[in-house]
């Protein structure tokens, strides 16, 4: 159903209010994120890089640069990209992968693709010249452009693959940060860029039993096609003759369970809380399409794309998909400024949303006991929407069992398979679709420490909460950038926000090296009153995040006072990129205490 259709029925919403509570109480954990465990210790082999050289060695590499870049994803990408255009040559890119890619290198999953669409998604399109073959790119297609995008810019050049940081620490004498690396680097960079990007540390569950299973099983990031046969588009041939189980029905296991269905023998999907599934009809890109397109086209899609999700009516939804339909601002609207939301009817608006997907549940899946367990009930913006025109139909084959555990999850595992409401499920292969680590502790999700000034690490400074400037920036690590979106704007297009962040610090650092300033860092008073202005928005965040299902968005439905600081810039990301773009065209770096050289 469109946006328009969405006023065609009538819907109680006091007593969605009450399903919504229910569905919420009998998920609640007393663990919470503790119910999740890191892919080491014992379970380090499921954290092995299937698509790197092991055999790889190297000297290390002892240097000085202008600029260290930590994450070889996205974010590093555009950050490498716009300083390269920002006429910054000295520059090394680190990442533990073996190539450029992040969650597009490790993210090789059957039916992986991203889920808003490739014109507006993927950054640098007229800079290289690409067009994407489909509206919703593939992840193979979206690997290869980070790899164009590598090559454009040239950032190979100063690329250490297979390399991790193991610990960034500022030198007060020689006004250089020191990285350093599990391969023996010391690089003395003038800058640190840290992007390590949003889905960069994969979680296993805590179920019993998980190590003494003894068929074959591996976490999503790591797929093991050497079993399955096949490649991520490809015929997954060596299930033909498998029981397989999949846990984990969020955005990866919405994609890669349709492909597990054509070929295993019998698949068992193992649900705690199902996925609000929309429709992505995505199709080829018409070439006579692309061939209208003027200079300037893809920012001015981009921009298009965050003002119709964001509310601010438009002339025309350039878009016109299931993310832009959801207010219903779009086309025949006059061009507007941003103004705030009405309360009422987003909530409305949602809650009619989630009755859309709930009925669209019912007219694909043919039984109706599976179709009832697979509609959600919770509020539209709770979980990340999926988007599929094949997810649900999987289940109308016979081959594909739904395993809902209502809201409890998974028992235990046992040698031989899996046990959910009380019963054993064989298996011989059991995929785990669980996910990331996701804001919840920068220097965990990052794997390394930052020593700043005084010996202070950043683990104890954002011990009680992140504390920035913009998002981006800690007073007490002069020089230090992070991409991220605590703090920050926040977009269903994140690729939007990191290309501005990195726009940013591109100037900033290109401001200094051109003017011959040592340091920048932000003062205290800028981030205090950046903060509270964050804090502003904590109590409309808090009370609806204490309504939706837990999941990663809520820390699992238990969280702590310091995850108040994890919340997004309270007015939106237009006003967000505007005060950025602002502060820049103003030019005297507001907030930022900086020193010349030589002092």
């Amino acid at each position: 159903m469109s946006r328009r259709g969405n006023d065609e029925f009538e819907i109680d919403l006091e007593a969605l209010r009450l399903r919504y509570r229910d569905e919420r109480a009998k998920r609640l954990r007393a663990d919470a994120t503790g119910q999740f465990q890191p892919l080491k210790g014992r379970f380090a082999d499921f954290a092995k890089d299937p698509h790197a050289d092991p055999g790889l060695s190297r000297a290390p590499c002892v240097e000085a640069v202008d600029v260290a870049i930590i994450g070889g994803g996205f974010g590093g990408l555009l950050a490498g990209g716009r300083l390269r255009e920002a006429g910054v040559e000295s520059l090394r890119i680190i990442d533990k992968a073996a190539d450029f890619g992040g969650t597009w290198y490790w993210n090789r999953y059957p039916g992986v693709a991203c889920d808003v669409e490739s014109y507006v998604y993927l950054p640098f399109l007229e800079e290289t010249g690409y067009i994407p073959s489909e509206k919703y790119a593939r992840g193979g297609e979206i690997f290869e452009h980070c790899r164009r995008i590598g090559r454009h810019y040239r950032l190979y050049d100063g690329a250490l693959f297979q390399t991790e940081v193991t610990r960034v620490a500022w030198d007060e004498t020689g006004k250089r940060w020191i990285v350093s690396t599990d391969r023996g680097d010391r690089i003395a960079a003038r800058f640190v860029v840290s992007c390590k990007g949003l889905y960069n540390s994969p979680k296993l569950p805590g179920i019993p039993g998980i190590e003494d299973f003894q068929g074959r099983s591996f976490h999503t990031s790591r797929w093991d096609y050497a079993y399955t046969g096949g490649a991520a588009d490809q015929d997954l041939a060596g299930l033909e003759d498998k029981a397989v189980g999949i846990i984990g029905t969020g955005s990866t296991g919405i994609q890669c369970v349709p492909r597990l269905a054509e070929r295993s023998k019998h698949l068992y999907v193992f649900q705690r809380t199902p996925s609000s599934i929309d429709a992505r009809n995505n199709r080829p890109t018409d070439p006579a399409w692309a061939a209208t397109l003027s200079p300037g086209w893809h920012r001015r899609r981009i921009e298009n794309f965050t003002l119709v999700t964001a509310g601010v009516p438009q002339a025309e939804d350039l878009v016109e998909d299931s993310w832009t339909d959801l207010l219903g601002a779009g086309a025949g609207a006059a061009d507007g400024e941003a103004k705030p939301l009405d309360p009422a009817a987003l909530d409305r608006s949602q809650f009619m949303k989630m009755e859309v997907v709930r009925r669209r549940v019912e007219a694909v899946v043919k039984d109706r006991a599976t179709a009832e367990a697979l509609k959600p009930y919770y509020h539209y913006l709770c979980k990340r929407p999926g988007f599929s025109d094949e997810y649900l139909e999987a289940f109308n084959r016979p081959n594909v069992t739904l395993v809902d555990t209502d809201g409890r999850g998974v028992e235990r595992i046992t040698p031989h398979g899996v046990v959910a409401g009380g019963a054993e499920y064989r298996l011989d292969c059991l995929i785990f679709a669980t996910g990331f680590d996701f804001m919840n502790n920068y220097v965990r999700e990052a794997g390394f420490d930052v020593i700043g000034r005084g010996g202070l690490a950043l683990s104890e400074c954002w011990a009680g909460g992140v504390r920035t400037l913009f998002g981006m920036q800690a007073h007490g690590f002069p020089n230090f950038f992070v991409v991220s979106l605590i703090q920050a704007g926040v977009s269903f297009n994140y690729m939007h926000i990191a290309d501005e962040q990195a726009r940013h610090i591109a100037y900033v650092i290109s401001r200094c090296l051109e003017a011959r300033i040592e340091t920048a860092e932000p003062a205290a008073e800028a981030v205090s009153d950046w903060v509270e202005t964050v804090l502003a928005s904590a109590g409309a965040r808090r009370a609806f995040l204490d309504g939706c299902t837990p999941g990663y968005i809520d820390q699992e439905g238990r969280r702590d006072s310091a995850f108040d600081l994890n919340a997004s810039y309270p007015k939106g990301p237009v006003s967000y990129l505007e005060l950025l773009e602002s502060w820049r065209a103003e030019g005297s770096m507001q907030g930022l205490v900086v020193e010349p050289a030589g002092c």
